[in-house]
């Protein structure tokens, strides 16, 4: 399929996990990418599924930006072999970064880091800081339990159905390029954003 995303950020774990499928999939994903013409952004890592994305659109012949603090750097845990690697102050800085360079984003399996991302991403993306759609890539249900614990958010009332419907949610890339790329440019209406009382 042809896409009309330039880059997508891709926010997933640093470490491997403990299934050898989210690995081969990172990677065909980040090949995936590259063979659409997409450019990947992630957060400059050299280990576990952030390699093997990485690793994945490289070998594909994309571009590759990696944003990574210096303490991280400095620790050994990024890779020098990318199309653009910016190594900058904070983790604050390095989202702020990674949005400024994609059109969307795009969580796979991960940790702490990955959610506390893609959920600030949405936040963003929810108070019309950023206006770029956020998606999860639920292989295997693999993110079904925190989709349902934002499902009970949205009813009791912390979370606007509207807000919640706008995430993107799939099993493969087709599937999510196609849903990232219809809520591109859409923002909620001003009744949406009207406080809850």
């Amino acid at each position: 399929m042809t896409s009309q995303l330039r880059r997508v950020a891709v926010f997933c774990g640093s470490s491997p996990g403990h299934d050898p499928a989210h690995s081969e999939a990172a990677y065909r994903l980040g090949r995936d990418l590259a063979e659409r013409g997409i450019g990947l952004v992630y957060g400059g890592g050299g280990h576990g599924l952030m390699e093997r994305v990485s690793q994945g659109a490289l070998d594909g012949g994309g571009e590759v930006i990696g944003v990574i603090p210096t303490r991280m750097m400095a620790k050994e845990w990024g890779r020098q072999d990318l199309t653009e690697l910016h190594v900058v102050d904070d983790m604050h800085v390095r989202k702020a970064m990674m949005a400024e360079f994609s059109d969307a984003f795009i969580a796979l399996p991960g940790g702490l880091g990955t959610l506390e991302e893609i959920i600030e991403m949405w936040s963003w993306r929810s108070i019309e800081f950023n206006d770029d759609p956020v998606g999860f890539l639920n292989w295997g249900g693999f993110w079904t339990p925190l989709l349902e614990a934002l499902e009970a958010l949205t009813e009791t009332g912390f979370v606007r159905r509207e807000v919640f419907d706008d995430l993107v949610v799939a099993e493969t890339l087709d599937e999510a390029l196609v849903g990232l790329e219809a809520r591109r440019g859409a923002t909620f209406s001003d009744k949406a954003r009207a406080p809850l009382r």
